[in-house]
């Protein structure tokens, strides 16, 4: 992640990514690297389909890299879905011609759910609709906080 940041451009952002099943929550830094934002979902669909949407939006908003959330086992190791998510990325990465940083997100979405119900009393109906850019956005503050100097 710190070289990932070291490399951007001045005034370049970062694209989070927290890649569900069926959906891709998306969330944008601030072009000074400070502040993570719910951007948008995707529909899962096929790698070339989610790379071109992807492409359209990382000019549009002038991003220079992405930071792709990583389902590691509770102990820390590479099981069969983070090793799914990571060869994902990584063509996703290649595809859209942007660096990519991997970033631990054990339990991002246990932890944005309990905020969105406890502290915004939302309803189920409007967390599924918002959960996964809340957790994109989550899982790229950690990466930001962790990586400024």
């Amino acid at each position: 992640m710190t070289d990932l940041r070291a490399g951007l451009a001045r005034g370049q952002r970062l694209l989070g990514l927290d890649p569900g099943s069926k959906t891709i929550g998306l969330a944008l830094s601030d072009a000074t690297l400070m502040l993570a934002s719910p951007y948008d979902t995707l529909r899962r669909a096929k790698l070339s389909v989610n790379a071109r949407e992807l492409s359209a939006i990382t000019t549009r908003e002038r991003v220079g890299g992405l930071v792709c959330g990583l389902p590691l086992s509770l102990d820390g190791t590479l099981g069969p879905a983070a090793q799914a998510i990571r060869d994902w990325a990584t063509a996703l990465s290649e595809q859209t011609d942007l660096p990519l940083a991997l970033w631990d997100e054990r339990l991002s979405s246990s932890a944005v759910n309990r905020m969105l119900i406890s502290e915004l009393d939302i309803t189920r109906a409007r967390r599924a609709e918002i959960v996964d850019k809340v957790a994109a956005a989550y899982i790229l503050q950690a990466a930001l906080d962790a990586s400024a100097s």
